[in-house]
């Protein structure tokens, strides 16, 4: 293989706090790094404790590396949560080797797939809140660096969260966004200050870069808190996502327009990309990917690499990058997807190796703040539909961590 991409993933502070939930590759070595929740990878990284999460990853190689996790809670902000013992959050072993793995199989680009199952014999999470996932090449040496890292949550549902989005907001009626509001029942667990025991998060998409982070209740009540007619929780509504597939390398695929071999490697070029005027209603998946190709088995070692080549057809705009983005770089602008310019073409234009199956995606201006923007690369319509998130730790006074206790997801559409 003669080109390969180096993945790396801006860190951004929004709200003040660090936002630093990141499943990445931090290796031109390995791609495709999944939290795949209750096996179905279109659900959030976010279960129920006790929920069979698994991680899984490519190595592009078919020689076999022996590699090692590490699981590590975090606060709610993703710190590390250096007040308990391992012993306090994990039953079992920490620091082993991925004993799952397989080459992949009559495929251009060689690689091992990795994959290493939550709970397991070796190792159960015991408390509800973050846990990031580092593993390491040879041996765990908190001095090495990791080959990836891989984030999920745990929520047991101890508080109640009720949530609803509508295009009635504080920027305006059926116009260009989305407001949230949702509100917190205690349930059983005992709050005397909400302002400084809970910390919330609301995410669109499961977007990092955007979310809403510990926000102040206006209601404040003997049994709950309420968060309504907030400026600060109207969320640019976007448009739908594109999407593509491709399922077999030597035929076009849903949205694409031709399939390529070009030194030594597969190349598909997607139909060409141009700026919403109108709203236009087209199901998607809010961003998130399937891995799979023709005849739909043994999807994660029979799947071909090959690069992607994104066209967003507009006139330069005269500030900010414009990255093609879905959920393959998990809620952050990433380095890889990062377009330019084309003056001959009048678009921009990147390609970004991905695996093969099933994709959504969008263009976003990102601005100094590390925001990503869809006014003037796709449009922001209400009537678009988005999948909301909200989270809702708890750490009453005395406590040494962030339990994650209420957990609520949506999806909203504006032609309902």
């Amino acid at each position: 293989m003669k080109r390969l991409i180096l993945s790396f993933v801006l860190l951004i502070c929004v709200g003040g706090a660090i936002c630093g939930q990141q499943t990445r590759s931090l290796s031109d070595n390995i791609r495709t790094v999944q939290v795949i929740v209750d096996d179905d990878p279109l659900l959030p990284p976010v279960a129920r404790l006790g929920t069979p999460v698994e991680l899984s990853f490519d190595a592009l190689t078919h020689t076999y590396a022996r590699y090692i996790y590490n699981v590590q809670l975090c606060n709610a902000d993703w710190t590390p949560c250096e007040e308990l013992f391992e012993s306090d959050y994990l039953n079992g072993f920490n620091n082993q080797p991925i004993e799952e793995y397989e080459t992949s199989f009559n495929t251009t680009v060689l690689y091992t797939h990795y994959s290493v199952s939550f709970p397991s014999y070796d190792c159960r999470l015991l408390l509800p809140g973050n846990y990031r996932v580092r593993v390491y090449e040879d041996e765990f040496d908190e001095d090495a660096d990791p080959v990836l890292e891989a984030c999920f949550s745990l929520y047991e549902p101890e508080m109640t969260v009720g949530l609803n989005v509508s295009a009635n907001t504080e920027l305006g009626f059926n116009q260009r966004h989305q407001q949230v509001t949702f509100d917190v029942a205690y349930g059983q667990r005992r709050v005397v200050d909400p302002q400084r025991e809970l910390h919330t998060v609301v995410m669109q998409n499961r977007r990092r870069d955007n979310a809403v982070v510990d926000l102040r209740p206006n209601i404040v009540k003997a049994n709950g808190v309420e968060w309504t007619h907030r400026r600060e929780l109207a969320f640019p509504a976007g448009s739908e996502f594109h999407k593509f597939e491709i399922l077999d390398v030597r035929l076009n695929g849903m949205n694409v327009d031709r399939m390529a071999w070009i030194d030594e490697q597969y190349h598909a070029t997607l139909f060409a990309n141009t700026p919403q005027h109108n709203y236009t209603f087209d199901p998607d998946a809010d961003g998130a990917y399937v891995i799979r190709h023709t005849g739909d088995e043994d999807n994660a070692t029979m799947s071909e690499y090959l690069f992607v080549h994104f066209l967003l057809k507009m006139p330069q705009l005269p500030y900010g990058d414009i990255y093609v983005s879905g959920l393959w770089d998990n809620g952050f602008p990433d380095p890889q997807c990062l377009m330019h310019y084309d003056n001959r073409l009048q678009a921009y234009e990147v390609s970004v190796l991905l695996k093969q199956g099933y994709y959504n995606y969008q263009f976003r201006q990102v601005g100094n703040d590390g925001v990503g923007r869809t006014a003037l690369t796709e449009g922001d319509f209400y009537q678009t539909e988005n999948e909301y998130i909200v989270l809702v730790y708890h750490r009453p006074q005395g406590a040494r961590y962030d339990a994650l206790v209420g957990y609520s997801m949506t999806k909203f559409n504006g032609n309902r």
